[in-house]
């Protein structure tokens, strides 16, 4: 089933998620409909947040990439309670983001390129590595919902001035984009 993408200003996108068990209501379900929505929505990863669900949950699938970046070509992979334990700052990279929840929004961030992560996947098998390039940047935007955070949050302050009429119309719900969506009621 496809879901509605929570937009910026949804009280769920500011909540620090928890971890969840093998054991959470209708998991494989909820997985199933997340990746149908990030199809339909043509975006690359989501984070349970973005669906109003306050769980350490994400999906990304960078195959939508593989023309471009072969490396990715069969790349979909399920995230449960991923959390990143390090960061290696000794390299970054400025590049441009977009995110479902900001429609029509893009600005560039800077992120290392390099992380530590751990997280569980879909048969809660652990795993911790280390992650580089881009599916490290994806994973640092996605992973950032779980924390409550946005990536307008890591614009200058001078860019996000810059933005706020177009951050206050998200609010507002004005607004188009081609994918269901649930703005902020009022």
């Amino acid at each position: 089933m496809i879901l509605p993408i929570y937009i910026y200003g949804q009280p769920v996108l500011r909540k620090v998620t928890e971890d969840i068990t093998p054991d959470y209501p209708e998991l494989k379900q909820l997985i199933a409909d997340m990746w149908e929505t990030l199809a339909e929505s043509e975006g690359i990863g989501l984070a349970a947040p973005q669906i109003g669900r306050a769980i350490r949950l994400s999906v990304i699938d960078l195959d939508v990439l593989a023309e471009d970046m072969p490396e990715y070509k069969g790349f979909r992979q399920v995230y449960i309670n991923p959390h990143i334990v390090e960061y290696d700052d000794a390299k970054t990279d400025t590049s441009e983001e977009g995110c479902l929840s900001l429609p029509a929004i893009h600005e560039k961030v800077v992120r290392p390129t390099r992380i530590r992560v751990e997280w569980d996947d879909e048969q809660f098998n652990h795993h911790d590595e280390w992650i580089e390039g881009y599916l490290a940047r994806v994973m640092q935007h996605e992973f950032d919902h779980l924390d409550g955070k946005m990536f307008v949050d890591r614009i200058s302050p001078l860019r996000k001035q810059l933005i706020k009429s177009k951050l206050k119309a998200l609010m507002q719900g004005r607004y188009r984009c081609g994918y269901k969506t649930k703005p902020v009621r009022h």
